[in-house]
């Protein structure tokens, strides 16, 4: 056995060695068990019609929609062997001990269903499921032991002592294999022989060959072709490495192509008459070779199933990889395509591959690339002048002519080859080196060295000819752009000048020339810029300003269809003019697959034709068949593939399944809208494409309508969030697009979140009625306070009536007062005019008495005339009832009201009583009266008499309560 496994080992080696694949590898995804989570091995794989790809995993059913895996257990914890889905969106799965489905619920979320109890009992025990198949509507599910068939709700059992080996379909036939090695079709409810199988072969699958016959791929006995019931062994090249490495399945690719997925070997691809065309092992990035299941997706991709992960083989794609040198894989350089040959330079040499056909896509040729002797070294040009292939390198410049390689001067290093006319057959080359230019004649179908053009020693590795002027235009990355004319000889250069950003370029760094266009360009830090020979400065380019804008470009070419590839920013893409688009002339596709593969500072891409661009690569070269790339590239579609609700414990509202009555329907059903309380208000959303071999290129726009006012940019970002949403319905839009615009529909969830008790329409009427409530209330409050503040108001207006009156009466009394005083003034000048009265009159009474005494005859009679006036002066009363009028203005009817009182009292005792009330002394009063003291003190006697008045009281006392009393 030891020495069987070296011989198998040796075979596997001899083989390698001799076999050729295709040079151009496409694009290899591995998913090693800790990406997606799950078990190691993965025994079989689906995809649904929405592109979800599924597994038979170890530890369940595992699914992945292009951006997240989600692994489903069954209840007993089984390895899941096989799985199967129907026209109606059911997976079957066959497991240990174990058959059912996996089905979404009204939420969307798959959950598991078995079937066992539909087993008749003594047949409920078995072991492994290894194949599921859909035949007329039934469903088949294969053990070692038995076949169970599901028709709608019943199992049947199919027994075979022996035991089953195989169960498949192909060609709406339906086939099974024995362990008598006996090929079995099922028909009329039964199985029939077909036909016996040699050996001890096992059939690992059978799969569509050509017409009616059926290719049948068994593990160590290689290929057979089934015609009818006829069986015979297709012999191949291949047999006896599939008899070493093992077929555990078997693919159709299309008519010209099939794959086979080994044990020890990986994945190969064969041609119609089994030869190789191409492998996928560990030597081309596959993490593992031993492949237990192979499935082709709708878009003619290639999933592998392993022993240990997961791997993707975008076989239909438009994009591969080549390494002329596949063990170092150095990077690219130049690619040119002569005399049959593909030539490419790397960093360490040039490799040729022939080529019989190069009009078809050459990632597709095979064969071996081969090292060109006398090449080695850093190879920075290839260019085809007068039909002469040139290599400019490091160590100098060179012709290569099949395999012969004549140099043509050695150092300096040489950057790049331009013609000098543009005949077809030019007779001078400009070559930029290491230190400047350097002339080339083509004389004898040979290339002379004319040396270095004296004048100019720099480093010059973009240039371009201006063939009308007889000019070079060169470029300096870090000194600017150096116009240099050239004699009529082209032998001397007569004139030099460098521009920078004093003649108008944005930078002296950074500026490359190329022609494109038949235009001489700058690509600069800030757009493509354009010679002005009239201001002899550069300025923006009007034609080149709506493709770039202002973008940073490093590299232009133009290809025989006119359209202009370029890298900016380790970024590729191309302006395409077959494309036009409303308002452009062109449309402008980048390749975000390609995205810093290129090599910065030296990027350089050959277009050869539509099927065939080269893009230089810092490993190998990256080739893409153009054409297949944009008719590859439909619209993209939408998933929307998780919502769940976070906070503290996060909930699934939607799983990712549309489910509505128990069917699974394209969009949600209006009648399955979720409605949720308002505390669950935070969202998240996961969502995808299942176009797996874009992952890089599809991009995301999303729309919360009832949020969002319009949808958000453009990003790759799968997954979008939502907190704290305010009540309301909400409907969550989503759509993908690819790298060249085309845009998927949107796919839409709707969802309700109710007010909280508070928003209610009730809880509103209620508001409002307190509100109206609070409203009347505080109209009743106002008009209370209306009334009280009116009443305050008529309070405070009679009080201030009350206050006025009160100041009225107070200014009347105040005048009053005033007037009182006045008259008390008028009264006492009356008095003192009455007492001085009074005293002269007294005095010129005794004067006259004095001379009335002497005798009669001295007296005249004059002066007896003037006594007698003075007399009836004294009686006259007229000055007394003037003081009597203001004394009782003065003193409240003192007078008035004692007379009424006391009508015994005398003119006399009145007076005495007036000028008692005005306080004054006996003395004046005497004087008053013109009468003595005496007399006085007589009369204030008769007063008290007339008025009763006893010794002991006072006579102003009395006369003052008397008369207050009476008031």
């Amino acid at each position: 056995m030891k020495h069987l496994s070296v011989f198998s080992f040796l075979l596997f080696s001899l083989f390698f060695a001799q076999a050729q694949n295709p040079i151009g590898m496409p694009q290899i995804i591995n998913f090693p068990s800790a990406s997606y989570r799950g078990g190691n091995q993965n025994w079989d794989i689906q995809q649904d019609g929405n592109g979800i790809v599924y597994f038979a995993n170890n530890e369940g059913l595992l699914t992945y929609n292009g951006q997240n895996w989600k692994l489903y257990s069954i209840p007993s914890k089984t390895v899941v062997r096989s799985v199967h889905i129907d026209n109606k969106g059911k997976i079957y799965i066959g497991a240990q001990d174990d058959i059912g489905y996996f089905y979404p619920d009204q939420l969307g979320i798959l959950k598991y269903f078995s079937l066992k109890h539909l087993i008749p009992k003594k047949e409920s025990s078995f072991s492994d499921v290894w194949n599921i198949v859909e035949f007329n509507n039934q469903i088949f599910f294969r053990t070692n032991e038995k076949i169970f068939k599901l028709n709608q709700k019943t199992i049947s059992t199919y027994n075979s002592n022996p035991g089953w080996l195989f169960l498949g379909k192909c060609q709406n036939r339906l086939f099974a294999q024995e362990r008598t090695n006996q090929l079995m079709e099922f028909a009329n409810d039964k199985w029939n022989l077909v036909c016996r199988l040699p050996g001890q072969a096992l059939i690992t699958a059978i799969v569509h060959y050509e017409k009616d016959k059926l290719l049948i791929a068994t593990l160590r006995n290689g290929l057979f072709l089934l015609d009818g019931h006829q069986l015979k062994k297709l012999n191949t090249p291949m047999d006896k490495q599939f008899s070493a490495v093992r077929i555990n399945s078997a693919l159709y690719i299309d008519a010209q192509r099939f794959a086979i997925g080994s044990a020890f070997g990986g994945c190969y691809i064969i041609d119609h008459s089994g030869n190789l065309v191409q492998v996928f092992s560990d030597k081309q990035t596959l993490q593992k070779n031993n492949v237990r299941s192979l499935y082709l997706d709708h878009d003619k991709n290639i999933w592998l199933g392993l022993d240990d992960g997961i791997s993707f083989i975008a076989y239909n794609s438009s994009i591969k990889q080549i390494f002329p040198d596949a063990n170092k894989q150095s990077s690219t350089y130049a690619v040119k395509m002569f005399n049959k040959n593909l030539f490419i330079g790397t960093s360490d040499a040039v490799y040729k591959l022939p080529v019989n056909d190069s009009t078809k896509d050459l990632s597709y040729a095979n064969g071996v690339f081969n090292e060109i002797p006398k090449t080695e070294g850093q190879v920075w040009n290839l260019n085809l002048v007068n039909k002469q292939l040139l290599l400019g390198n490091e160590d100098g410049a060179y012709t290569i002519n099949q395999g012969d390689v004549q140099q043509i001067y050695p150092f300096p290093g040489t950057w790049l080859f331009k013609p000098l006319s543009l005949n077809n057959n030019t007779s001078d080359v400009i070559s930029g080196t290491y230190n400047g230019l350097r002339l080339l004649k083509y004389q004898n179908n040979r290339f002379l060295d004319k040396g270095i053009l004296d004048g100019l020693e720099e480093s010059l590795r973009f240039l371009t000819v201006d063939y009308e002027h007889n000019t070079v235009w060169a470029s300096h990355p870090y000194r600017g752009v150096y116009k240099i004319s050239l004699s009529a000889n082209h032998q001397q250069i007569t004139n030099s000048i460098l521009y920078n950003q004093k003649y108008g370029l944005p930078s002296s760094l950074h500026n490359y020339v190329f022609k494109i266009k038949g235009r001489d360009i700058v690509s600069t830090e800030k757009g493509i810029y354009q010679y002005n020979a009239a201001t002899n400065k550069f300025g923006l380019a009007p034609y080149f300003f709506p493709m770039f804008k202002n973008s940073e470009i490093q590299y232009l070419n133009e290809d025989d269809d006119g359209n202009i590839w370029f890298i900016g920013n380790k970024k590729v893409g191309v302006v395409d003019f077959s494309k036009a688009v409303p308002g452009k002339p062109f449309s402008i596709y980048y390749f975000p697959e390609l995205t810093d593969k290129v090599l910065p500072g030296f990027e350089n891409i050959y277009p050869y034709n539509k099927q065939n661009i080269f893009i230089g690569s810092n490993r190998g070269v990256i080739h893409i068949n153009y054409q297949k790339y944009l008719a590859n590239l439909q619209k993209p579609n939408i998933l929307l593939g998780l919502v769940k609700i976070i906070g503290e414990k996060d909930s699934v509202i939607f799983g990712g399944y549309f489910n509505h009555g128990g069917n699974i329907l394209a969009a949600q059903d209006k009648r399955a809208i979720v409605t949720l309380a308002s505390r669950f208000n935070s969202f998240h959303f996961e969502y995808s494409s299942t176009l797996f071999e874009q992952q890089n290129n599809i991009q995301f726009s999303y729309q919360l309508a009832g949020y969002d006012t319009k949808w958000s940019s453009w990003s790759s970002k799968s997954e979008k969030e939502y907190t704290n949403l305010p009540y309301g319905t909400y409907t969550f839009m989503v759509k993908s697009r690819n790298n060249l615009g085309n845009e998927s529909n949107s796919v839409c969830y709707t969802f309700i979140i109710q007010p909280a008790w508070y928003q209610t329409p009730l809880s509103y009427a209620i508001y409002t009625l307190m509100l109206l409530g609070s409203v009347y209330l505080i109209v009743i409050i106002q008009q209370k306070k209306h009334k009280k503040a009116e009443l305050n108001l008529k309070y405070i207006h009679q009080l201030e009536l009350e206050h006025n009156e009160k100041e009225i009466v107070s200014l009347k009394n105040e005048k009053l007062k005033n007037e009182v005083n006045f008259k008390n003034k008028e009264l006492a000048t009356t008095t003192m005019h009455l007492v001085q009265r009074g005293k002269l009159m007294s005095k010129i009474k005794e004067g006259l008495m004095g001379i009335q005494d002497a005798p009669e005859g001295a007296k005249s009679a004059e002066l007896v005339k003037v006594l007698k006036l003075i007399n009836e002066a004294e009686k006259n009363d007229s000055d007394w009832d003037h003081f009597a009028v203001h004394f009782d203005q003065v003193h409240s009817d003192f007078l008035a009201t004692l007379k009424n009182k006391f009508p015994a009292l005398s003119g006399t005792d009145l007076k005495i009583c007036a000028y008692l009330k005005m306080n004054l002394s006996s003395k004046e009063i005497a004087q008053l009266m013109s009468v003595t003291l005496g007399a006085v003190e007589v009369s204030r006697y008769r007063l008290r008499k007339k008025l009763d008045l006893p010794s002991h009281v006072n006579l102003f006392d009395y006369l003052l309560q008397a008369t207050s009393q009476t008031l």
